[in-house]
């Protein structure tokens, strides 16, 4: 009994000793970092050194010192609890060391080295080196060359991406810029955790299947994200799609959809008569039969437009367009028959509707309402929005997203509003915003929903605007 002891006595002596180790490590750390500011000038009065650090403030423009100071503070925090765990662990094996019946293994040993003591104080290492002060080049011109976010994030690979690319060549590139600054959602900062949880990847490796939490990013305004540099996963069993002559109006192979983020498992799960498809906006999408009867029957509801009557208004005139809601592309595959492309704007929203889309041989877009449309001023001959912008919309929101529709919407063309409904009490104030723009009224309809709720269909023609 004696002998089994004498290991587990190593093992605490051994432990202290690592406490000690790292404590020391802390002290020559903390040394060095003092050493460093003296020898910059901080801790002297000289006019010079201060005029360098302090009194520059082309330096210190937009310098997020704030972060910087988060940052120390991650560091700190990190290595202060690497002492306590060390110390309670420690005080662990002095207590129990007489009470366990075998003693720890090398290989759990290891394993609580390489977890609990390495790995944090690498991360620790890496945040110290991480840490970027601002730069001043040149004489009596200073200049800023540190970005702001820079010590935001502790995450290489997102301080990689954001760090603006200077041209190899040092000259001005096609844009007329001499370096790229990759963009990133104003909103990222907010979601820190869940963005370096998105960029923790192997370089070069296969993504993980988190298109759910990169989705989760977007929509809560942390768009748009940063590229990632490793390999999208896709289908273990993907098929080639179906000809185009049979997939506008036929179910995709289930096979070409990675459905790991999905409550069903194929498309027919996501029948409307399922309760448990995963999914309540545009309920019938994926029912073929019911979607062929989208904008070609005649229905009773007089809010309900055909896109045989829409196109006989400017004959020739629709080439391409914009689809802006939720679903599965219906309405670009009819306006494609009458050789009308449309992008569809699509978010998977408890089922792989931009999938879908892409497998009917459609253009899907995939944005959310927090995103400026990735197209150039007067180039679209329609817009078209049904099942998504409803009476939910912050009425600023929708004030920017009308004007931006508006900027992309050439002279002629068309804005359809199918269907939208609110509550008959704002009525009112939808119409104002929709007629703000002083569009051409080819259609208005308003139709009751339910008791409290109305529908309201209208066909808009923006005015020439030659200023």
């Amino acid at each position: 009994m004696r002998r089994s002891c004498f290991p587990k006595f190593r093992l605490s002596r051994a432990m202290a000793w690592l406490q000690l180790v790292l404590g020391g490590l802390v002290i020559v750390v903390s040394i060095s970092s003092l050493f460093r500011f003296y020898s910059a000038g901080f801790f002297m009065h000289n006019e010079d050194i201060c005029h360098h650090f302090y009194g520059v403030k082309d330096v210190y423009d937009g310098f997020d010192i704030r972060a910087l100071s988060d940052r120390v503070g991650e560091v700190l925090t990190r290595m202060e609890s690497l002492q306590d765990k060390l110390g309670k662990t420690v005080q662990q094996l002095e207590k129990e060391k007489y009470a366990l019946d075998k003693t720890i293994t090398r290989l759990e040993y290891k394993k609580f080295l390489e977890v609990e003591v390495i790995r944090p104080l690498y991360n620790a290492h890496i945040a110290l080196r991480q840490i970027r002060l601002p730069k001043a080049e040149g004489i009596g011109n200073f200049t800023m060359e540190e970005e702001p976010l820079i010590n935001t994030f502790a995450t290489e690979e997102i301080r990689k991406y954001i760090t603006p690319k200077k041209n190899r060549v040092g000259k001005v590139n096609i844009y007329g810029a001499e370096k790229i600054h990759n963009t990133i959602g104003h909103a990222c900062v907010l979601m820190k955790k869940e963005l370096e949880e998105y960029m923790d990847y192997d370089i070069g490796s296969y993504c993980k299947d988190d298109w759910n939490l990169a989705q989760k990013l977007m929509v809560n305004g942390c768009d748009p994200l940063p590229r990632r540099r490793c390999l999208t996963r896709a289908s273990k069993v993907y098929q080639k799609p179906f000809p185009i002559n049979e997939s506008l109006w036929k179910l995709p192979d289930g096979r070409n959809v990675r459905w790991s983020n999905y409550q069903c498992r194929n498309f027919e799960c996501l029948s409307s008569k399922n309760p448990k498809r995963g999914y309540s906006k545009c309920s019938g999408c994926f029912d073929m039969d019911k979607e062929k009867l989208k904008w070609v029957a005649n229905r009773s509801v007089p809010v309900d437009f055909l896109i045989s009557d829409v196109l006989a208004i400017k004959p020739g005139e629709i080439r391409i367009g914009l689809d802006f809601g939720v679903g599965t592309g219906t309405f670009a595959a009819r306006m494609r028959e009458q050789n009308v492309t449309i992008v569809s704007t699509a978010l998977n929203l408890g089922a792989p509707f931009n999938e879908m889309i892409a497998l009917r041989g459609l253009i899907p877009l995939y944005v959310t309402l927090n995103q400026r449309l990735p197209f150039f001023d007067n180039t679209m001959d329609l817009i078209h929005t049904t099942g998504f912008m409803d009476g939910w919309l912050d009425m600023l929101l929708l004030d920017f997203i009308l004007f931006d529709w508006d900027r992309i919407l050439r002279p002629g063309g068309l804005l359809w509003i199918d269907r939208f409904f609110c509550n008959k009490k704002d009525l009112d104030d939808y119409m104002y915003m929709f007629l703000q723009f002083r569009y051409k009224k080819h259609k208005w309809a308003i139709s009751p929903k339910s008791k409290d709720e109305v529908y309201l269909s209208a066909l808009l023609e923006k005015p020439p605007r030659a200023i």
